[in-house]
């Protein structure tokens, strides 16, 4: 990882503790996504989400119309 300079302001060690924690853990997850990627695994969606394959139909009853549309 490049080295990060600070350019304006004079954050606390707390602030900066922060914020090289998040710019460390959205680089992992995007070279996690891109091993997964190069594997053929890609990312998970609800199209290829087999879970979803598991959802019960909706039952009869009073504005099943408008509920069966929505996410589970």
């Amino acid at each position: 990882m490049a080295p990060i300079h600070v350019l304006h302001g004079q954050p606390t060690p707390e602030e900066l503790a922060t914020v090289l924690a998040v710019v460390s853990a959205r680089a992992a997850a995007t070279q996690a996504a891109a091993e997964a990627a190069r594997a053929g695994a890609g990312p998970a969606t609800p199209w290829n989400d087999r879970a979803r394959r598991l959802r019960t139909t909706p039952k009869p009853g009073p504005d099943v119309w408008r509920t069966s549309g929505w996410a589970r």
